[in-house]
């Protein structure tokens, strides 16, 4: 593979910070050294409270020790089931600094699923409670001898009296911070014997694509950490900004995002779901958002209830393939840049678009887009630094790796050459066999999103006994309103099948149109926010009343 080549990271003045840190060393080290440099810079806004960087590297020092009393070493797998965003992130700087490996899980999953997927990864500890509580907390260490409950005590850390009254968090919450006196040895690592390597497993995350099925995917060290710089420099992301997070920190977009933003110097703003109602409060902080395509409109229109003087969002790092072309244009309207990307959780980045003349390699990446010989669509495969190293325990999952290094999971594109834009059609395990025709299922779904009174749409194959499969349309009615009539909620604003054809017809081939339709008033979705195809697939197969038939 090639190597990457460093470079420094961009800010608003387009240089290096001073003191800027060795992209190789853990995250955890250098959000200690960003303590050591400026304790007083803001570090976390969440939910319920807020961190200067001093704040937030005691905790993590205190959490790294408590991690590695209960056996928290390099290898160790630590599983972290919490609500709050500013303690998930103390808890997965913490691990990192311990030299563990954290996983963050979804903790609105119930005990059965936890379960059920604590079975199928090698978890050494599960961290249920946060490290930083005041109080008496529980910590699960789950091995061969089964589950051992062990006390932490944490102490609250007292705000700096230097700030006088507490000052409000972007959500609301006051700002914690240590002061003067407790910040010496603060860039100390308090890991005996842990030599950080590039290839170390350092980061693990889950991965549902657009199935909702999660599989754990391992990343080393180098692959997460070697590519903010380069981020940095495409985004110009520096010490000064605010960085938005606007979903749950399980996702490994936002996950990536939170802690890409730490390490950087920057301050998260991190609410842990995604609240278009908190956006105008979020956007009066915020420089910059980081957050995948469908989200971009909705930030775009709270912006636009800011008040000019109090707008400060000039970048939007958006995680996906297939934004619309106006969609940037009305964000530069707004004064923002849009940076967007095309990746996978098992690839990470694969091509960037920075200033809308099309997707070109993420720097030291190397793409090939292999064709059938019939020729047609092809599956994307990249050779890379910034590539995954698997799944967790050997899990079945998408990707593919040949003999030569490069990976794949799927993904569809048109033909490409070396220097040309990457034109990418959508995943190829979603791709519909119907009487001899492959039908992308993105390709119909970007025309029925046209529709009036379509919020969202997922196209899916249904099992046909002669045609194999036939293209099924479900729709997503979210803002209809109640008639009133019939106690049906969606009814009245539902388009009618005659309207959806005739859209299809005008847009899209004969193979290429649906041959069943339903709607539902909300898609379930993942954790990032997209439609959970897999889950509306079962849904149908198994007759869920909610799917109404447009007949």
């Amino acid at each position: 593979m090639p190597t990457p080549t460093r470079s420094p990271p961009y800010g608003r003045s387009g240089c290096a910070p001073p003191g800027s840190v060795d992209p190789i060393m853990p995250v955890a080290a250098q959000v200690l050294h960003h303590a050591h440099a400026q304790p007083d810079r803001p570090a976390l806004y969440g939910p319920h409270s807020a961190l200067d960087y001093a704040g937030l590297a005691r905790r993590v020092r205190d959490g790294a020790r408590r991690l590695a009393a209960l056996g928290a070493k390099p290898g160790t797998l630590v599983a972290i089931s919490l609500p709050d965003p500013v303690e998930q992130l103390v808890a997965v700087l913490a691990a990192d600094l311990a030299g563990a490996t954290p996983l963050l899980c979804d903790h609105g999953w119930t005990p059965d699923r936890r379960e059920q997927i604590m079975r199928a990864v090698p978890v050494g500890l599960h961290l249920a409670e946060p490290l930083s509580m005041p109080t008496e907390a529980s910590m699960a260490a789950v091995g061969g001898g089964g589950v051992a409950r062990r006390e932490q005590v944490a102490p609250a850390v007292p705000a700096d009296p230097r700030l006088g009254e507490p000052s409000s968090s972007a959500c609301g919450q006051p700002m914690v911070a240590v002061g003067p006196r407790e910040n010496a040895d603060v860039a100390h690592v308090p890991s005996d014997g842990f030599a950080p390597r590039p290839d170390d497993r350092a980061w693990a995350n889950f991965s549902s694509g657009s199935t909702g099925r999660p599989r754990a995917v391992i990343r080393t060290r180098a692959s997460w950490t070697d590519s903010f710089p380069h981020l940095n420099k495409l985004a110009e992301i520096g010490p000064g900004d605010v960085m938005l997070v606007p979903g749950p920190l399980v996702s490994s977009l936002y996950g990536f995002a939170a802690v890409h933003a730490l390490s950087t110097g920057a301050a998260a703003l991190v609410p842990g779901r995604w609240s278009p109602e908190a956006l105008p409060r979020h956007l009066r902080l915020a420089t910059a958002v980081h957050l995948v395509p469908h989200h971009l409109p909705v930030v775009l229109e709270a912006l636009a209830e800011v008040p000019e003087p109090s707008r400060t969002l000039r970048t939007a790092i958006v995680g996906g393939a297939g934004l619309p072309a106006d969609v940037r244009a009305a964000a530069e309207r707004h004064g923002v840049r849009v940076v967007a990307y095309y990746g996978a959780t098992e690839l990470s980045f694969v091509a960037v678009d920075a200033d809308g003349s099309g997707l070109r390699p993420f720097p030291d990446v190397e793409i090939e887009v292999r064709t059938p010989p019939r020729g047609g669509l092809g599956e994307v495969w990249v050779r890379s630094p910034w590539v995954s190293a698997g799944y967790v325990a050997g899990a079945r999952g998408p990707l593919r790796v040949d003999a030569h290094g490069w990976m794949t999971v799927g993904d569809l594109a048109e033909p490409y050459r070396p220097g040309e834009s990457l034109r990418v059609r959508g995943r190829g395990d979603g791709a519909i066999q119907t009487g001899g025709a492959t039908v992308v299922p993105e390709d119909v779904e970007a025309v029925l999103k046209q529709a009036p009174g379509v919020s969202d749409v997922v196209v899916i194959g249904s099992p046909h006994p002669r045609l194999g499969a036939v293209v099924t349309a479900v729709i997503e009615i979210g803002n209809a309103t109640d008639t009133g009539d019939t106690g049906d909620t969606g009814d009245a604003a539902a388009p009618s099948r005659a309207a959806l054809e005739a859209i299809a017809r005008g847009g899209l081939d004969p193979a290429q149109r649906p041959r069943r339709w339903y709607a539902l008033p909300a898609l379930p979705r993942t954790p990032t926010g997209k439609p959970a195809r897999g889950l509306i697939a079962s849904r149908l197969a198994d007759g869920d009343p909610e799917l109404r038939r447009l007949v």
